[in-house]
């Protein structure tokens, strides 16, 4: 693991959409930010982090969290500069409202002081074969040659057309686990109180494998991959998020009962890491049991 210094790429981007969530949340019901994408070899928040990680969305993203409450609110006021001069990003404006909201995001890195020189790649309009989708390869290797990207929402036919523009960037780029924080912003009413989990799913097997086919007229089969590697990657991040941010119990969520081997594999490796962390308790909900749970 490798600690950030204050003035690098990351913290300064993550700093800058932080600034994004204050601003435009006091104001709105809803906002849709655009999202942050870091490459294996990124931390996923402040300080230390396991590798890769997720596709990380703002608001709902593991560095881009709300002040507790009693907090210091003044973030909103503070500029931020990078003593190493202007930071290269990938900008994917995506397309619906996307455009619209890089452009705003765009106004606000200049608004807080934050030098950032945009490379801007669009949706292609035919498939590229190097990736399969409307993502071409140019924009994947300006990701990774400038090491932070900033996305904005891609739209995803729903029963048919083009593959998934946010499945071909989780999968190019390595990008496994998704961190989604839920937690109750105080004065902000809600239907529950004082919540404030973190959920953190797998971005690259099981459903999002991506692979199906009709095996005749009328009979279509999705094939579920599961791998130990995968399973024990996103275990290891559970946990190891976990410690890092004072949490004291990971769920592993499953359907072991019905897909004995797939989720049954998947409980197994969770085991295995559970194992290293005997200061977290460890325990397995059926997802059904875990969405009545609410």
């Amino acid at each position: 693991m490798a600690f950030r210094a204050p003035g690098s790429p990351e913290s300064l981007l993550r700093r800058a959409l932080s600034v994004v969530n204050h601003v435009c949340l006091s104001g709105r019901d809803h906002f849709v930010a655009p999202s942050l994408i870091l490459p294996p070899g990124f931390s996923s928040g402040p300080g230390p982090g396991p590798g890769p990680t997720g596709l990380l969305t703002s608001p709902a993203a593991a560095a881009l969290q709300f002040p507790k409450q009693g907090a210091d609110k003044s973030v909103c006021s503070r500029e931020f500069s990078s003593s190493g001069g202007s930071i290269k990003a990938t900008l994917f404006p995506g397309d619906g409202i996307g455009p619209e909201i890089a452009e705003s995001v765009k106004k606000i890195f200049d608004a807080v002081k934050v030098q950032v020189e945009w490379d801007v790649h669009f949706v292609g309009k035919t498939v590229d074969p190097k990736t399969g989708s409307y993502i071409t390869w140019d924009s994947m290797e300006s990701v990774r040659q400038c090491g932070i990207g900033l996305k904005g929402p891609m739209a995803t036919p729903i029963g048919k057309g083009h593959k998934s523009l946010n499945l071909t960037l989780r999968k190019e780029l390595g990008l496994y686990a998704n961190v989604r924080p839920c937690l109750s912003i105080p004065g902000y009413k809600t239907r529950y109180d004082n919540v404030d989990l973190i959920t953190i799913r797998e971005n690259t097997e099981g459903e999002y494998s991506g692979l199906e086919h009709q095996v005749v007229k009328g009979v279509v089969e999705s094939l579920k991959i599961i791998t130990h590697n995968a399973s024990k990657r996103i275990a290891e991040y559970a946990f190891h998020y976990a410690k890092l941010h004072g949490r004291k119990r990971v769920s592993a969520i499953h359907k072991a009962n019905i897909m004995k081997k797939t989720d049954g594999l998947f409980l197994q490796c969770c085991r295995e890491v559970a194992e290293k962390y005997s200061d977290i308790v460890y325990e397995e909900v059926i997802i059904d049991n875990c969405c009545m749970m609410w």
